[in-house]
């Protein structure tokens, strides 16, 4: 049975999405097993970058890779130090960075412009359609299929 294409926004400092991406993978919540669960294939994942690099406080605020899931294995690797995080597999497609803040008026998940930030708190958000192909619209100058 085919389950509904469901949309989701990942959050990952800059430099662990462009690794996530030249590896074709997506990691969420610092290894957790439980986001990528929630996720099946065909669904669409953007990340958004808070800040630019995981060991520094230099603010990003910028969607930075957009891609689709293709397939169903969640599945662990030993990258040293004891951690062991769970991936997904990604692909990824072309875009360009672009600012969250010209589109935080225009999100429906985002309820305050006060507070806009508050969703990203869990590291991993299920979406609507229309407010992917308002972010992916401006990462790939097209919406998603």
């Amino acid at each position: 049975m085919q389950n509904k294409k469901r949309f989701w926004i990942g959050v990952a400092s800059r430099d662990h999405v462009l690794n996530a991406v030249q590896g074709g993978f997506a990691q969420l919540c610092h290894g957790k097993h439980a986001p990528l669960r929630k996720m099946s294939t065909g669904d669409w994942i953007i990340y958004y970058s808070p800040k630019v690099n995981f060991r520094e406080s230099a603010p990003h605020q910028k969607f930075t890779a957009i891609g689709k899931i293709i397939d169903e294995d969640v599945y662990q690797v030993n990258i040293g130090n004891n951690f062991v995080p769970y991936r997904r597999n990604i692909d990824f497609i072309p875009s360009i960075e672009t600012p969250i803040k010209p589109l935080i008026s225009k999100l429906s998940f985002i309820k305050s412009a006060k507070h806009w930030g508050y969703p990203f708190r869990y590291g991993h958000i299920e979406i609507s359609e229309k407010d992917f192909n308002l972010i992916a619209e401006k990462m790939v100058n097209k919406k998603g299929d």
